[in-house]
């Protein structure tokens, strides 16, 4: 076990799934994997391992922001040897063409800064996805007709944004959307070798004002969590 992992050793898989959301992680852990065990509660951060399709997987609640992000993939790679990991999330939209419940795979994620900025000093390092993660989830949701967008996103370090002039440029630069972890997700892949790939489910747009109801979003949500599976094994 680790600081923020109370995980014995063999318990955690090597495919792992990352909802920022504790008790999402609760939700796709009884709804798409078969024995399912509770293998972390620290700090009410839950993480599950099961059953998908018979391979095992691990769900593993994140936190919010990068820097939360950060402990929990730097432990599972580190300490647990996780091989791919995945975050599944929600994300604010960006474009005028990504509606409302469309899934965006992300390809690159650009942001301000990352709790790995201060090793690349000042290189604008370019974190991007795993490419056979992302052409797996492409397949994945075109095989199930889902509207997807794949590209850049951005990353931001602040829920409450007082940037209007960022968020303009982002637009004007065809970012898709916005979300808080997946640049730093990225960058740890990149820096220990494994997969990472984000998929994110829109649930708010930014230029609309639309935002997804609640009692809408686990049936919404659903899709991104078997495009993250069905690519994690393809």
């Amino acid at each position: 076990m680790t600081i923020h992992i109370g995980a014995k050793p063999g318990q955690i898989a090597d495919t792992v799934l990352l909802p920022g959301d504790p008790y999402r992680a609760k939700w796709a852990a009884e709804t798409f994997l078969n024995d399912v065990e509770l293998v972390n509660e620290v700090r009410g951060m839950l993480g599950f391992t099961g059953l998908w399709n018979g391979k095992r997987v691990t769900i593993q609640g994140s936190g919010m922001g990068m820097p939360s992000l950060s402990i929990y993939a730097n432990e599972l790679i580190r300490d647990y040897d996780a091989k791919t990991l995945i975050r599944i999330g929600s994300c604010g939209g960006m474009q005028e063409q990504v509606a409302v419940r469309d899934i965006i795979l992300a390809m690159t994620a650009s942001t301000l800064t990352t709790p790995s900025r201060g090793i690349f000093k000042e290189l604008s390092y370019a974190p991007c996805a795993d490419w056979s993660l992302l052409r797996a989830a492409v397949g994945a949701a075109e095989r199930r007709d889902t509207r997807i967008h794949v590209g850049g996103i951005y990353s931001s370090d602040v829920f409450y944004d007082e940037r209007p002039d960022l968020n303009e440029q982002m637009v004007r630069h065809g970012i898709l959307g916005v979300e808080m972890e997946a640049a730093e997700l990225y960058t740890l892949a990149a820096r220990y070798g494994r997969r990472a790939l984000a998929v994110l489910t829109v649930s708010d747009h930014l230029l609309t004002g639309e935002a997804l109801p609640s009692d809408q979003r686990e049936t919404s949500f659903g899709d991104m969590v078997e495009i993250a599976l069905e690519a994690a094994f393809s």
